[in-house]
């Protein structure tokens, strides 16, 4: 099967069910990219807690922006959102909400706020309105990771050997030892939301893809980013560039803001 066609149906995988919904000019998205925002609000996914952007966090802030670090609580798609719309509402100007992994679909949800003017999507789901992210990503191989995932009645977590082989694999063995222990479970329902609007359609958007991803397929990423148009950035990294790669994701949030 020529690479075209696979890409024509996974289009259309990807649009069963979506709202049909135009792309605001591009006019209209460079024009806020340029927006100088002097606020970061960063936004973590699954097997993680806020403390996974340190790395770029220290980054940011030596570039004079103001960085908060949502502490997302895994329980609804919806209480995930909300909790990322508090935190915006207290950013005092343009704001560039960046998301991993997970985060991805808070960020596609979230980003309609008037205060985002940019978008980065970090090893990330970025999902159109109304999809079924897991129909779209059913039509990948399945990540090894995704096997490793363990519950215990309504709350999963990533297994230890699955967390340091496949979520972050490129990490010193002390590094990812550490982070596994900070890991915050999630609650079942979570995975079950679906966002009702695509903020990429109508915010500039930036896409970071692990080349060496297997939480998140890379061929995935890769489509996702192409079809949102995102300034894209391709890294030799794990699941977890915001940790092995840092100063790359930095810069490219830093892009996002217009502030270099």
């Amino acid at each position: 099967m020529s690479q075209r066609l696979l890409d024509r149906r996974r289009f259309s995988a990807a649009l069963a069910g979506v709202a049909a919904i135009p792309l605001i000019a591009g006019a209209t998205r460079t024009m806020a990219a340029g927006a100088g925002a002097r606020n970061i609000v960063l936004v973590h996914g699954l097997f993680a807690d806020g403390s996974c952007w340190i790395d770029v966090i220290v980054r940011l802030q030596a570039r004079g922006l103001n960085v908060t670090s949502v502490q997302n609580p895994l329980t609804t798609l919806a209480e995930s959102v909300a909790a990322v719309e508090r935190v915006l509402a207290r950013q005092d100007g343009p704001t560039v909400l960046v998301g991993h992994s997970f985060g991805g679909m808070i960020v596609t949800q979230a980003g309609l706020h008037p205060k985002v003017s940019a978008l980065v999507y970090v090893a990330a789901r970025a999902p159109d309105a109304n999809e079924n992210y897991g129909a779209l990503a059913a039509t990948y191989p399945a990540p090894p990771a995704s096997v490793g995932i363990v519950y215990d009645g309504d709350e999963g977590w990533l297994a230890e050997q699955a967390f340091m082989r496949d979520f972050a694999g490129d990490l010193p063995k002390a590094r990812a030892r550490s982070l596994y222990a900070v890991q915050q479970p999630f609650n079942r329902v979570l995975l079950t939301g679906q966002v009702t609007q695509a903020a990429w359609r109508s915010k500039p958007s930036f896409y970071a893809v692990s080349a060496n991803d297997r939480t998140i397929n890379p061929d995935l990423q890769r489509f996702l980013a192409k079809r949102m148009g995102a300034t894209t950035i391709e890294l030799p990294a794990s699941h977890v560039s915001m940790i092995s790669q840092p100063d790359a994701v930095a810069e490219l949030i830093v892009k996002a803001a217009g502030a270099d």
